[in-house]
């Protein structure tokens, strides 16, 4: 990886700046507050973003609302563009991210750019959740970052490292298996409880066997029990049967008394009622051959004929004084229209001359006499008619009462006819009643022989009642003996099933021993065996990284400070500095020599990290801030020799000292004016 170009908008003291970064070495030089430190972390924030914990104010520019930050950087000669944006709203954050690859420009996520960045430059997958760890130690680490990983404790150093070193797994791994060891402890303690009760489960599964086996030996006695009371019914339902046979017969005996004396008594019914009917038509045929007298009927007969007559004939003089009335009636509206016409007449309709009052009053007066005369006429047809229908009234009467006594005759005729045909069939019921009383002798008869059959039948009534409570007391002893082996085969049943959950218990509790026992071996080889060899595994690897570590920063010391020192790494990788075997503590190291020992210590890590992480993209990349404070001379002097000897494509340093300057092959010269600043 190589940085070319970056771009600065409005991020700590930089406004707006373009600085193109060469291969080779470079420094950034100027004073003390000029923005030197500013560019390294703006290349920080374009490639991986604003860290957890890390505010977007310590990076924008004060009194501004938006930052940007543009890096061109090249990985195996393919040219990359990042852009990366800051936005004050209630807080600071970042605002939006693209990669530019072969001019094409794409807008990612914060996240999806960091991760994409961290794998080119191929990065190990398990650093994407571990903020800038491996870049810091691998390119840039601030000089007193470093110091202070050197003061920290050995606790906290060593998990400092192993978290760089990409081997903080297997502290992870121990962790994990105490983690694992605990819970397998806890489902064998669970699974112990499980178990508990087995051999109880085992003793109460052999009880209930033996008891299905005694209950299972009483089945044949109940079945032999069933077969004899199935014997004992068939022969008290047949004994039943018989006597049922015989109840109905008697019935049927009963039934035909019953229907024999209903006929007999019909019978004797109809005999009465023949004698009853003979009785009334021979008392009918006498009381009507006294009332009925033929001559008196002929003669009733012709006096309705002769009045009749004169009905007939009285009604024919009403019609003819009817129609008079009516044509006098008819000539008196004439006679009273031409005297209206007359007295209205002025002139003659035949010769149109005026009539005369006094012929006018002729005819008038003759007109009246007509009216007169036409009208005494009519009263006398008047009273005539009244008087024919006073005499109308008393003929119809008199026919009524003709046709009353005509008809009354005429009924006496039909009914003595009738009783006649009556008498001639007394003789046929005579005959009738005869038979009838031959049929009642038969009947009576019949019911006395019944009624011995019915009484020898009803000595049945008492044996039935006694069979029927013995055969009563037999099906109640059958349901006995059958719920009785209803019940057994239930328990049996019941038995069975809980011998199969039983067995299918102490199956499954069986299992589970064995997992208890696979799960305490299982703890128990991972407490005693894998613990073990995890610790060891680390402990060689955490040794053999020590060795080289040890070795580099011995080296890398011993460029920077005379040969009087000697120095090298405890296991807890904690510089240790010796003089004339004697230890001495950091502490009353000189400002140079604590410089001298945080530079080796910051320059054998990233040796270690690149030959360890062979393939990251990022070693050919190294980054130093202020790597001389409080150097001597001499000691500024050597880092002539440190810088020939990194041996890398490109080396950013920043730095106030001048003598630095010569050691370069570029130099960038930064100032701050009024605030903000700019290159030189």
């Amino acid at each position: 990886m190589q940085f070319k170009k970056i771009k600065i908008q409005n991020i700590r003291s930089y406004e707006d700046i373009e600085l193109e970064i060469p291969s080779g070495s470079i420094l950034l030089t100027g004073d003390i507050g000029c923005g030197k430190t500013s560019i390294l972390l703006a290349i920080e924030f374009a490639l991986f973003g604003l860290q957890p914990g890390q505010k977007g104010a310590s990076l924008l520019r004060n009194g501004k609302d938006d930052g940007m930050v543009e890096l061109d950087f090249e990985i195996d000669g393919q040219d990359y563009t990042i852009t990366r944006a800051l936005k004050r709203k209630k807080t600071i954050g970042q605002e939006s991210s693209f990669i530019t690859i072969n001019g094409k420009k794409e807008e990612r996520s914060v996240n999806e750019l960091k991760n994409y960045i961290l794998s080119l430059l191929n990065y190990p997958s398990e650093f994407a959740k571990k903020t800038n760890l491996l870049y810091r130690f691998t390119v840039y680490t601030p000089q007193e970052e470093m110091k202070q990983i050197i003061l920290e404790s050995p606790e906290i150093r060593l998990n400092t490292l192993r978290l760089v070193f990409g081997i903080d797994k297997y502290k992870r791994i121990k962790e994990n298996t105490l983690i694992l060891t605990a819970r397998l402890r806890e489902i064998s303690r669970m699974k112990q409880g499980e178990i508990i009760d087995i051999e109880w489960k085992k003793e109460n599964l052999k009880k209930k066997k033996e008891s299905l086996s005694a209950i299972i030996s009483q089945l044949p006695d109940i079945e032999n029990q069933i077969k004899e009371i199935l014997l004992l019914r068939a022969q008290k339902e047949e004994e039943l049967k018989g006597i049922e046979e015989k109840i109905n017969e008697k019935r049927k005996m009963e039934n035909e008394l019953e229907k024999t004396s209903l006929l007999l008594f019909t019978k004797k019914e109809q005999i009465t009622k023949l004698e009853r009917d003979i009785s009334t038509l021979k008392l009918k045929f006498e009381q009507a051959a006294k009332s009925f007298n033929p001559l008196e009927l002929e003669s009733t007969i012709k006096k309705l004929q002769e009045k009749k007559q004169e009905q007939d004939k009285t009604k024919s003089e009403i019609i003819q004084i009817s129609t008079k009335i009516s044509g006098i009636f008819s000539k008196n509206l004439e006679l009273n229209g031409l005297k209206q016409k007359i007295s209205a007449l002025k002139s003659c309709p035949t010769c149109l001359q005026d009539v005369a009052d006094t012929h006018k009053n002729s005819i008038l007066g003759q007109t009246e006499e007509k009216i007169s005369s036409l009208n005494s006429e009519k009263i006398n047809l008047d009273n005539e008619k009244q008087q024919k229908e006073i005499l109308l009234n008393a003929i119809n009467l008199q026919v009524n009462e003709l046709e009353k006594a005509k008809t009354s005759l005429e009924i006496i005729k039909i009914r003595l006819q009738t009783i006649e045909e009556d008498h001639k069939r007394c003789g046929e019921m005579e005959k009738q009643r005869v038979i009838i009383e031959s049929d009642v002798n038969m009947l009576s008869n019949q019911i006395n022989i019944i009624k011995e059959s019915v009484s020898e039948l009803k000595k049945f009534d008492t044996i039935i009642k006694s069979r029927e409570t013995e055969m009563a007391e037999t099906i109640r002893k059958e349901r006995q003996i059958e719920i009785k082996k209803a019940e057994i085969v239930k328990e049996i049943e019941l038995d069975k099933k809980e011998i199969i959950n039983l067995e299918k218990e102490i199956d499954k509790k069986e299992k589970t021993k064995q997992d208890l026992i696979y799960l305490l071996e299982l703890e128990d080889w991972i407490s005693n065996q894998f613990l073990e060899l995890i610790s060891y595994i680390e402990k060689n690897v955490m040794l053999k990284l020590k060795d080289e570590f040890s070795k580099l920063f011995s080296k890398w010391f011993s460029i920077l400070v005379p040969d009087t020192f000697n120095v090298r790494l405890d296991e807890e990788f904690t510089p240790i500095i010796e003089q004339q075997d004697f230890q001495l503590d950091y502490d009353y190291l000189s400002g140079g020599e604590r410089t001298a020992i945080a530079l080796a210590y910051r320059l054998a890590l990233n040796q270690t990290l690149n030959s360890l992480l062979s393939e990251i993209k990022t070693k050919g990349l190294v980054i130093l801030d202020e790597p001389t404070d409080g150097f001597s001379q001499q000691q500024l002097d050597k880092m002539r020799d440190v810088l020939q000897e990194l041996k890398v494509n490109q080396l950013i340093m920043v730095s106030h000292d001048q003598k630095m300057e010569s050691f370069v092959e570029n130099i960038i010269r930064l100032k701050k004016q009024d605030g903000g600043s700019s290159i030189v």
